[in-house]
């Protein structure tokens, strides 16, 4: 049955109404965050030792530099290369009596400029031993932890990386390039408390930071940057530090703020509803990017030399936020070649890197697709005479009872 629209559309209507009452609210306190990040009279140190000594109950950004600077592109090179990876995946089906798994990696090579060349590849990969389908801890204890679910998801983005830092070991142009990855290089999914130390190991250190060593490598001895793309961000790392500028707290401590204001009215409030996009579509023209940030994450602390860098540009009127490694923001001929050649591969791709979307189309995977991966599986057990059980919530599924 299909969705009764008739049955919510006054409750769009009144989520309508709520959104234009708060529009005014929003754009004064964003005035004030904008007060606050073009102040050229506030202190960086001041605002560094603020926030390593507070009591912060929210994730503020570490400035590097003013907070209102902002660069025009560089002119892109005549000759460069873009390499770019994503990945999708279908998940174990409990319902199902096989066990197995999917990951699908889509990986793009684009060579600009003399010689000009195109390499689009799909490569699917089925996981179904023992040994991927679950994670055993070394330390003897025996405990076996499923690869399925959130799991999957970070095993998946191990796996675009591992393809990624393939690709840049195996090219033999010596000209710019930049590795290319869609969404955050910040590991946040591995910092849930459910997630054993082991597999931390394993997917973290071994697995991540291990490709980004390697990618490390590579650049010293060629010319190659390391980004990643977020489409309209929803980050307030930025908005954090204001808030922590404007706390009158020293040092900032918001469990005593909480008690002397039991109704919720902070100090920071004033700056409530404003997300860094706002901030940064405000304050940058068209290709500008903004100065560059620290996350303070608290996975960081894992990263070493690889601890990220971020920041935002403008891109024909939408923010993006771009996150790099500490090594490429340290470089500014690195650091400049992530901006122009982003901006470059968004103009080719109509507001989105062309290299990202193309990854993404050879790695999609759809409903029909697993369907077929299905009846190719039962098929292939059929042939082998083996039995094929599925739960009965699977198999109602599967029948129109009326």
């Amino acid at each position: 049955m299909s969705l009764d629209l008739d049955k919510i559309a006054s409750q769009v209507e009144k989520m309508t109404e709520h959104i234009d009452a708060g529009d005014a609210e929003r754009q004064k306190h964003l005035a004030k965050a904008m007060s606050v990040l073009c102040d050229n009279s506030l202190s960086l140190d001041d605002l560094k030792n603020k926030i390593v000594s507070g009591k912060i109950s929210w994730m503020p950004a570490e400035p590097v530099e003013n907070l209102s600077n902002k660069y025009s592109p560089e002119k892109p090179p005549a000759n460069f290369t873009i390499l770019a990876t994503d990945g999708s995946q279908i998940d174990v089906d409990r319902h199902h009596s096989t066990r197995y798994y999917l990951i699908n990696i889509g990986s793009v090579y684009l060579k600009y400029g003399d010689c000009s060349d195109a390499r689009l590849e799909s490569t699917p990969r089925l996981y179904f031993d023992k040994t991927d389908l679950v994670m055993t801890s070394p330390d003897g204890s025996n405990r076996e932890v499923a690869i399925e679910g959130n799991l999957l998801g970070i095993k998946r983005d191990i796996e675009e990386f591992k393809c990624l830092t393939q690709m840049a070991s195996s090219l033999k142009e010596e000209i710019p390039t930049l590795l290319l990855a869609d969404g955050t290089l910040i590991r946040w999914n591995l910092m849930s408390k459910d997630i054993p130390e082991f597999i931390v190991s394993e997917f973290l250190e071994k697995g991540f930071l291990k490709c980004l060593d390697d990618i490390k490598e590579i650049s010293e001895k060629k010319m190659m940057a390391l980004a990643s793309y977020i489409s309209y961000p929803r980050s307030s790392d930025v908005v954090g530090t204001i808030r922590i500028s404007i706390c009158p707290y020293e040092p900032v401590n918001c469990d005593k703020c909480r008690r002397e204001h039991p109704n919720g009215d902070y100090p920071c409030n004033i700056v409530d509803g404003v997300q860094d996009k706002d901030l940064f579509l405000t304050l940058l023209e068209k290709d500008e990017r903004s100065a560059i940030f620290i996350s303070r994450s608290s996975i960081q602390e894992r990263y070493g030399l690889h601890r990220i860098y971020f920041y935002y540009v403008n891109i024909e009127g939408e923010i993006a936020r771009i996150e790099i490694p500490e090594w490429i923001a340290r470089n500014n001929t690195l650091l400049n070649l992530t901006h122009s050649l982003i901006l470059d591969q968004c103009h080719k791709g109509q507001g989105y890197p062309v290299a990202l979307s193309e990854a993404h189309e050879q790695a999609v995977v759809t409903a029909a697709d697993r369907g077929s991966l299905q009846t190719l599986v039962e098929a292939s057990l059929t042939d082998k005479s083996i039995q094929i059980n599925t739960s009965a919530k699977s198999s109602s599924k599967r029948t129109r009872w009326i």
